[in-house]
């Protein structure tokens, strides 16, 4: 007999079955020998009093075993099948290839940028020698911008998709099934590598193709209908679909489209700064405590505040995190923040943002690129701030707020170094203002978050895309193209790697119910 409750313990009690048994016997008020076993379905922590608990729905098995969980999916062989081309293998295009074999197609993959392993070295040289590299970065390769940049799987994009069935398929390819149950679940840069070179390997088993180093540099289109796309090394890949999953960075796809007369529109997005506080002043706020306990993880917080008809808000928080620089092209900045499965690195960060309408911007809304070319040319500003060499600019947070260079610039994890600047002279100014009125703000729903030992780094510019590829609400292709699937953060149809990845699956039912 299996019963279903609701449970609350202590930090040191949530991963031990022998107190979580007893806790369930006393709720259910009988003896805990008949509890054979407790599968918990979903697991957060409460704060919000003087004692930090965890809260639980568990499912409890009573006078008989749990039964075992499999995890197992069988994919069959499409070797010889219809393919869909899948221009990307971030997660949408990963999880699009997994999806068409799963409904019986064969995907063939193209990605301009090289296999995770290889990224490795590419990334090594950004870090440590400012060198970008535009095919092979933190946004471009295998596993897109989420595999070295964090691994965060919280999303709110329930209603697009099943939510379970895509945290399934990573735990089916290595993850931990902690995925499964916790309120925001977490994988982490050093694991994500292993899981996305076994979902490539399942995919090439099952008769799919994956090209490296391939950049798609035409779609080909014949009286409204795709047949296929070209690459820059001269072939022709023929397919009656292509889901164009290239993510929010790809800016030279955007330039293949336009120059192409397939429609594509100026989209809102957001830009601000990277913010970086000691883990310590957050886990005191957050916790309550002077010290954080050993069995309690490195605290997040989400703060929001409207400010002159605009949002400013965190995103991205990265708790025992680490900065990265994420530019795809020489002589910009772009930051953005990981974390690594334990979470044990001394620094929490966040994204800070503030919303941008077309009408923010100067010029011509009808201009597909208006937002992107305001987004590239703070980016070079930060760069010439920062002195080069992918060093960024940054400033304390009170001195940011009142206005004043920052004397010196405490210890941080960004690895190619920050430079003291006037972020004033890096942020547009309406902007800039409203990051200033946020900050005091934020410090008065957080305790110690307002404080000069947080460094404000900039610029934070690729929260999304700025231009949108329409496309059918119903078929989910574009208005002009038939079998052309914009799809993913590049599409401006998903905002991480859950919502991409139900996004890429969406995309491929809907290919495969036009093959058929």
């Amino acid at each position: 007999m299996m019963t279903e409750i609701e449970m609350v313990c202590l930090p040191e009690e949530h991963q031990n079955e022998e107190a979580l048994k007893a806790i369930a016997a006393q709720n259910l008020k009988l003896s805990p020998k008949r509890i054979q076993g407790i599968k918990i379905r979903k697991r957060s922590i409460d704060a919000r009093g003087r004692k930090v608990v965890y809260r639980m729905q568990v499912q409890v098995f009573l006078d008989e075993a749990a039964p075992p969980t499999s995890f197992h999916i069988d994919y069959p062989d499409v070797k010889d099948k219809k393919p869909v081309i899948i221009v990307g293998a971030g997660p949408a295009g990963i999880f699009a290839g997994l999806q068409c074999i799963l409904a019986g197609v064969k995907p063939i993959i193209i990605e301009r940028g090289k296999d995770v392993k290889q990224r490795r070295r590419d990334l090594a040289n950004i870090n440590k020698q400012g060198l970008v590299n535009p095919e092979s970065n933190y946004c471009f390769g295998e596993g897109g911008a989420g595999t070295y940049s964090d691994g965060k799987l919280y999303t709110r994009s329930t209603k697009r998709g099943d939510v379970n069935q895509v945290l399934q398929m990573f735990v089916a390819h290595g993850a931990t099934e902690d995925i499964l149950v916790d309120a925001r679940p977490h994988i982490g840069t050093n694991k994500l590598p292993h899981i996305i070179t076994a979902m490539r390997e399942t995919i090439l088993n099952a008769g799919g193709e994956i090209h490296f180093n391939t950049r798609v540099t035409a779609l080909n289109v014949q009286f409204g209908k795709i047949t296929g796309v070209q690459t820059a090394d001269g072939n022709v890949v023929k397919a009656d679909a292509v889901i164009l999953a290239t993510g929010h960075s790809a800016r030279d796809v955007f330039e293949m489209l336009h120059r192409q007369n397939i429609l594509i529109e100026a989209k809102p997005f957001a830009l601000g700064v990277r913010i970086e506080h000691p883990q310590e002043i957050i886990d005191k706020a957050q916790y309550h405590c002077d010290i954080r306990g050993e069995y309690l993880p490195p605290s997040y917080y989400s703060l929001v505040e409207q400010v002159e008809d605009r949002g400013v808000f965190s995103f991205c928080m990265c708790p025992g995190g680490i900065i990265a620089p994420c530019s795809t092209e020489p002589g910009e900045i772009v930051v953005n923040g990981w974390s690594p499965s334990k979470r044990n690195n001394p620094f929490a960060n966040s994204g800070t943002v503030v919303q941008i309408n077309l009408e923010d911007v100067a010029g011509d809304n009808t201009d597909p690129f208006k937002l992107l070319r305001f987004q590239q040319q703070v980016e070079q500003i930060a760069f010439v701030a920062g002195g080069g060499n992918l060093v960024a600019p940054g400033q304390r947070m009170v001195d940011f707020v009142e206005g004043r260079l920052s004397a010196d610039i405490p210890k941080n994890s960004y690895l190619p170094g920050v430079a003291s600047a006037d972020l004033k002279t890096v942020l547009p100014g309406w902007i800039h203002r409203r990051l200033q009125k946020a900050l005091p703000a934020f410090g008065k729903k957080m305790k110690g978050y307002y404080t000069n030992e947080a460094l404000l780094v900039g610029v934070e510019s690729r929260t999304s895309s700025p231009i949108k590829i329409p496309r059918d609400r119903e078929t989910m292709q574009h208005p002009q193209v038939q079998g052309l699937y914009p799809c993913g953060e590049g599409g401006g149809y998903a905002g991480g790697i859950i919502s991409a990845a139900i996004d890429g699956m969406n995309c491929a039912l809907a290919a495969v119910k036009q093959l058929a």
